[in-house]
């Protein structure tokens, strides 16, 4: 019969745990601590593990290496409430073979302990140095699932498409999957591709020989070769021009560079990150983006999560912002009063991380070594202001992210909300029945059946709009 180790310190986890093994015909053993469950090795000898971070005396990141030497390489899935990326990362360069987030679903636990046991002695990953980067901050769920999904990339070679909005982090998780990957002591050469001339594009990633075009002085290495063995960082990759996208193809499927002009091809090694916040397969849908690079450049994706969707991240992020701020200051200590941490979040933070960082930024020049107060914050930014997602996403995305936007703001104004449904009716029906009636010559009969509402019920609410018709 399959066995399983739990080591956790909650019973309320390791009764479930064992629940669930059990249904699935596995033979379970608990321990509360990393070296009670040592010592359980002497009568017992597990085919999986599961294992909790943080644990009374010897923590379960410190605990896999003893684990390792008595059991060899089995599979040890990881669990914590208390997720961030160095968490992430030691738990896979350790061996983990996977990180879960407390709560989590036990169908999803299924899942994982499923093929844990079906991998059985697999050679865990190479064991690396640790180490550890600044920038990306949160506890939240949605960022430790990005985090562990940057420390899964990082593991790996494989190429990386990271999306979201405008200021979430996108170059800072790319920066973190490079240094804690086996590519870290080579270059990160990082480009934002929105900022190429389209003309100079091939030029600046490829590189050229003196004489090949006018200007052409000196010959200049292209930047996927300055990336040999090390990783390119492609930032706004949606906007690489459409003759460009087919030499990079090329590039990495056969890990070779033409620069403009010669003829003869340079090897080079590197791995691509990519990111944009753009709808990248709408722009493959509409012919803008060749589906083979968009292919190859997505073997692995990771989604930064808006900061909005992450609120209970907004103190934490704050107060690391306001540290790094001490550590240029010469004026007292400033610090951030549970008034201000309450006004900051409440905001709707279109512009994400980079916008709370300036506003915090901003806040300690008016606060000159004294107390952040809400009054010092600056005014909200404008949704209208921002480059967001949203901006070049299809109608659709559109739509959906500025009524979860109008949803929210009616939230987060008032304690008492009622009558949402009606009142986004009230804004959304009226244009709707007025593009159906002038493009059906102000027919009632002929707009309703385009909108599949009866001729009545469409005539009532035009009337209750004001809206008129033939």
């Amino acid at each position: 019969m399959p066995k399983l180790l739990v080591v956790d310190d909650e019973q309320a986890i390791c009764w479930a745990l064992r629940r669930l093994a059990e249904s699935l015909g596995h033979e379970v053993t608990t321990a509360s601590t990393a070296e009670s469950g040592l010592e359980a090795l002497d009568q017992f000898q597990p085919d999986v593990m599961v294992m909790d971070v943080r644990l009374p005396g010897m923590s379960g990141l410190e605990a896999i290496e003893h684990f390792r030497r008595r059991l060899g390489p089995i599979p040890i899935i990881v669990i914590t409430a208390y997720g961030d990326l160095g968490t992430a990362v030691e738990a896979i360069r350790g061996g983990a073979f996977e990180y879960l987030i407390k709560p989590f679903p036990l169908d999803h636990v299924e899942r994982v302990l499923t093929r844990a046991f079906e991998r059985g002695g697999e050679s865990p990953p190479e064991d690396q140095q640790r180490s550890y980067i600044g920038g990306l901050v949160g506890n939240t769920p949605a960022m430790q699932e990005a985090f562990k999904r940057i420390a899964l990339a990082a593991a790996s070679d494989a190429c990386v498409l990271i999306s979201g909005e405008s200021g979430t982090g996108k170059e800072l998780a790319a920066r973190a999957i490079h240094r804690f990957s086996p590519r870290a002591e080579r270059p990160f050469v990082a480009v934002n591709v929105a900022s190429l001339s389209p003309t100079l594009a091939e030029s600046e990633l490829f590189g050229h020989v003196r004489g090949a075009f006018t200007g052409a002085d000196q010959a200049r290495v292209g930047l996927l070769v300055h990336a040999d063995g090390g990783t390119l960082f492609l930032d706004e990759v949606a906007d690489i021009p459409m003759p460009v996208q087919v030499k990079l193809l090329r590039a990495l499927e056969q890990g070779e560079v033409t620069p403009v002009g010669a003829t003869q091809p340079q090897r080079t090694n590197f791995r691509v990150i990519s990111a944009t916040h753009q709808n990248l397969l709408h722009r493959v849908q509409q012919g803008e983006f060749r589906h083979d690079l968009y292919f190859r450049l997505c073997a692995f994706q990771i989604e930064m999560p808006p900061l909005r969707e992450r609120r209970d991240d907004v103190r934490e992020l704050a107060q690391h912002f306001l540290e790094r701020s001490k550590q240029r200051s010469t004026q007292g200590r400033p610090t951030i009063s549970d008034a201000t941490a309450q006004a900051l979040e409440r905001r709707p933070w279109y512009g994400n991380v980079r916008e709370l960082r300036n506003a915090v930024e901003h806040a300690l020049i008016l606060a000159r070594g004294g107390a952040i107060l809400p009054e010092h914050l600056p005014a909200p930014v404008e949704p209208s202001v921002v480059n967001s997602a949203a901006e070049n996403a299809d109608p659709e995305s559109l739509l959906v992210e500025l009524v979860r936007r109008w949803a929210e703001s009616h939230y987060r104004e008032s304690e008492d909300v009622t009558d949402l449904y009606e009142q986004l009716l009230r804004v959304i029906e009226p244009p709707l029945f007025e593009v159906a009636m002038q493009n059906n010559r102000d027919q009632y009969a002929a707009a309703a059946r385009t909108l599949g509402l009866h001729r009545t019920t469409l005539k009532k609410k035009l009337d209750q709009y004001g809206i008129s018709g033939q």
